[in-house]
């Protein structure tokens, strides 16, 4: 017959040495995640302030981006591509910080699990960074067109405008989405046959606008 009060003692014990086995590391865990957070809401701080000095969110409102996109149903509110940056950059020093507390405490599935995730922040970074490239070029590809327009004085002009804009913030969402390797086949037939429509419009739209001026112009090149 055993004797229980062994076995309890003995059980006590066992629970205790781990006990005492696994507080420094839970310690170390905490402290590690702490100092990441607070880390976490300097960095993203201080990331917000950079965007918003590269006037990227002026760039989004004089584009009109938000306004379309909250004419679909999805509402945007004061939407700042500044603030979303900071708010990536922020997360993501956090689930690094709590990656390597959980590593700390040998929590293997999660960590194998959060390393998958930081495995695909960097493809998120990416993808933000060409919408932020691909707003800045609509902005300033417009605005050198509607100049040239005002110019030439073409009647089309602003559809040409519009044309030239959304065609190149639709391909910049593409490639956003490529990098965040959503449908890539799917988004791959969608830009071949973007380019095509796009190509044809454009081509209509500059035709018909500028037929008037080209006439003007070849009646004086005859007169002279």
């Amino acid at each position: 017959m055993p004797n229980w009060n062994d076995v309890l003692v003995n059980s006590s014990q066992d629970a205790w040495a781990k006990l005492m086995s696994f507080l420094p590391n839970l310690i170390a865990a905490i402290i590690i995640f702490i100092i990441g957070w607070i880390v976490a809401v300097v960095l993203g701080t201080i990331a917000k302030a950079v965007v918003k000095k590269l006037w990227i969110d002026k760039a989004i409102e004089k584009l009109g981006l938000v306004s379309a996109i909250e004419k679909t149903g999805l509402k945007l509110g004061k939407f700042s591509l500044a603030g979303a940056i900071g708010w990536l950059v922020k997360w993501f020093i956090i689930v690094v910080s709590f990656s390597a507390a959980v590593d700390i405490m040998n929590l293997t599935q999660v960590n194998d699990f959060l390393n998958k995730v930081l495995l695909y922040i960097p493809n998120v970074i990416v993808a933000v960074i060409i919408l932020i490239i691909g707003i800045l070029l609509a902005y300033v590809v417009t605005a050198a067109i509607e100049r040239g327009v005002k110019t030439v004085d073409i009647a089309s002009g602003p559809l040409l405008i519009k044309l030239t804009r959304w065609a190149i913030l639709i391909f910049t969402i593409m490639a956003a989405l490529v990098q965040l390797k959503v449908a890539p086949e799917l988004i791959q037939i969608l830009f071949t046959g973007l380019v095509v429509m796009v190509t044809l419009a454009g081509g209509l739209a500059f035709g018909l606008g500028g037929r008037e001026k080209a006439k003007e112009i070849i009646e004086k090149c005859s007169q002279k």
